[in-house]
């Protein structure tokens, strides 16, 4: 029996982890404490999850007192990114497993801490890339490994994300780059994983460039030059473009939000998520392009756009035997027009076309997150061939990249991936 202490009560903590665990795992799996910074998200907690009211909550500085009294085996750490950290260190210095939503942290130094801590602690530092688990991602990793398209040369793959999804992290803490690490970090640490678990390569430099184009000060629909306005009282919201996409005059605000959903205010203390998007305090890109060298010679040209009419993804991968081609149309409900089914199209060298239709099955993240929980709140699954749990060099890897990223379009030079780690895990 797994004995589960929460560290952040979000909505990702509640939806992924508690409420799965509650109603599928219970078994195998118990919750034994809770922790957040904000009471408010323990009281919401209880309101949800009746079940646990008899569980206790903890503020952040009684981590040690909770580890005390309730004896985990495992912690969960789905607070926000740049507390991370800390919760993986104390957890780990009391020899405990950690499950820890993505990025596992927002900086290449605290992911060599993490990595070093976890060498001299008995627990196991786990991160949740549920994206790995999506039946197209798998798929896509098995014809890879049975050599369809011979050796990786080059990957291309461009990520889109719309204005309802894209504009939502400005109007919160992700919007703070001492707080995410930026999009680099926060949102493509997913995609960077994905390559690396894909080709199975370790990432050795990177160069790119990145700006902020539409939100921000500078944002070409700012209705003016006003700050510190939230969407929910703005007297100027109708004149606002991202506003009206996704409401009109009889609806109220509704914020897509990955950690509390954010329909009441009284979800949280002193926190508004509906931040106006074209706060002069907003810093981070919302563009990049990079280019990534991998140690065994593949070459990945990526983008990624946070203000785009539609979601979704194009994919490439390139070998020396043929090329696989697939582009996904994501949240489908938020698409005015038709789009074509997913598949897998497979061009061999020399040969004819494949068109490969995947089976999919139900759940988040196109099927990924049942998957996942299974992993991790009943062990890996012995039958699958290939390794897709992800642990702490993977995410140390995926975070180097993305701060790479950053760093690189800032600078305007390569950033060697090994520098940022430090040779840590180039030995």
């Amino acid at each position: 029996m797994k004995r589960i202490v929460v560290c952040g009560l979000s909505n990702r903590a509640m939806q992924m982890f508690i409420k799965p665990i509650l109603t599928k795992f219970s078994q195998e799996n118990e919750i034994v404490g809770l922790l957040d910074q904000d009471e408010r998200r323990g009281d919401l907690i209880y309101e949800r999850f009746p079940e646990l009211r008899d569980v206790p909550y903890y503020s952040p500085e009684a981590f040690s007192e909770m580890i005390s009294k309730t004896r985990p085996t495992t912690v969960i750490v789905t607070s926000r990114d740049d507390t991370h950290v800390d919760y993986i260190l104390q957890g780990l210095k009391y020899d405990l497993d950690i499950i820890c939503e993505k990025p596992m942290v927002i900086t290449s130094q605290d992911a060599r801490r993490v990595m070093e801590a976890e060498e001299s602690s008995k627990g196991k530092v786990t991160v949740a890339f549920n994206y790995r688990y999506n039946p197209f991602h798998r798929k896509i990793k098995e014809i890879i490994l049975e050599g369809k398209i011979g050796k990786i040369t080059s990957i291309d793959l461009n990520w889109y994300i719309d204005t309802y999804h894209g504009s939502s992290y400005f109007k919160r803490w992700n919007r703070m780059r001492k707080h995410s690490g930026g999009l680099s970090v926060h949102k493509s640490t997913h995609h960077f994983d994905l390559v690396n678990w894909w080709i199975d390569q370790k990432p050795v430099e990177v160069f790119a460039y990145g700006d902020l184009h539409y939100y921000g000060k500078h944002g070409e629909e700012n209705p003016s030059q006003i700050d510190n306005r939230y969407c929910g009282t703005c007297t100027e919201k109708l004149l606002c473009n991202y506003y009206s996409r996704w409401n009109n005059r009889t609806n109220s605000e509704v914020v897509k939000d990955d950690h509390v959903k954010a329909e009441v205010e009284q979800n949280y203390t002193n926190y508004r998520p509906d931040a106006c998007i074209f706060d002069h305090e907003i810093e981070i890109e919302d563009t990049y392009v990079a280019t990534v060298k991998y140690n065994q010679g593949a070459l990945l040209s990526y983008s990624i756009n946070f203000s785009l009419p539609y979601e979704g993804y194009r994919l490439a991968i390139n070998g020396t035997k043929g090329r696989i081609e697939t582009q996904e149309f994501h949240e489908l409900s938020r698409i005015p027009f038709p789009v074509p089914e997913q598949t897998i199209d497979y061009f061999p060298l020399f040969g004819s076309k494949e068109i490969i239709h995947v089976v999919q099955n139900e759940g988040g993240h196109g099927g990924g997150d049942p998957l996942i929980q299974e992993d991790l709140f009943l062990g890996i699954d012995s039958s699958r061939k290939y390794e897709i749990l992800a642990g702490s060099r993977a995410g140390a890897y995926s975070i180097a990249v993305g701060e790479g990223v950053w760093k690189s379009s800032k600078e305007n030079k390569p950033i060697r991936i090994d520098q940022l780690l430090e040779n840590y895990i180039y030995e």
